[in-house]
């Protein structure tokens, strides 16, 4: 995992240089970019007391002040790509692994959203995210 200033999001492919861009490491065609909220990543930490720093959910983008959720089944912008959100990211055994196993119960329904990407852009640290009808979030 490294963390990129920025980074090109590409239809049908996902971020330039993940390894799920390359179609033998994703589950599905589908399976592009995920994102996760840093707030449910503190909230995990105040109420366990556990270190889990922004990178070890192993998501591709954290974002502030947006609540991904409601993005299921919609479109949505960053900077200037387009995503549509497609599934909820539940928690799975391999990051209570990598990190704690309270992790399974913590981020059931708050571990993040499964996204396609609609139309290309560059995304940067930043960015707002906005849906069509309205504007934008942090």
């Amino acid at each position: 995992m490294t963390s990129l200033a920025v980074v090109e999001a590409l239809p049908g492919v996902g971020l330039a240089g993940d390894r799920y861009a390359e179609p033998k490491h994703r589950r599905s065609p589908d399976y592009e970019v995920t994102l996760i909220e840093s707030e449910n990543i503190e909230a995990f930490v105040t109420a366990t007391g556990h270190a889990l720093a922004p990178d070890m959910p192993r998501r591709n983008i954290v974002t502030a002040g947006v609540r991904l959720n409601p993005l299921l089944g919609r479109q949505f912008s960053v900077g200037p790509a387009v995503f549509e959100g497609l599934e909820l990211c539940e928690p799975c055994s391999l990051f209570a692994r990598r990190t704690h196993s309270e992790v399974l119960g913590f981020f059931r329904g708050k571990g993040g959203l499964r996204a396609r990407i609609v139309s290309a852009g560059r995304v940067r640290v930043g960015d707002p995210i906005s849906t069509k009808s309205e504007g934008p979030e942090r």
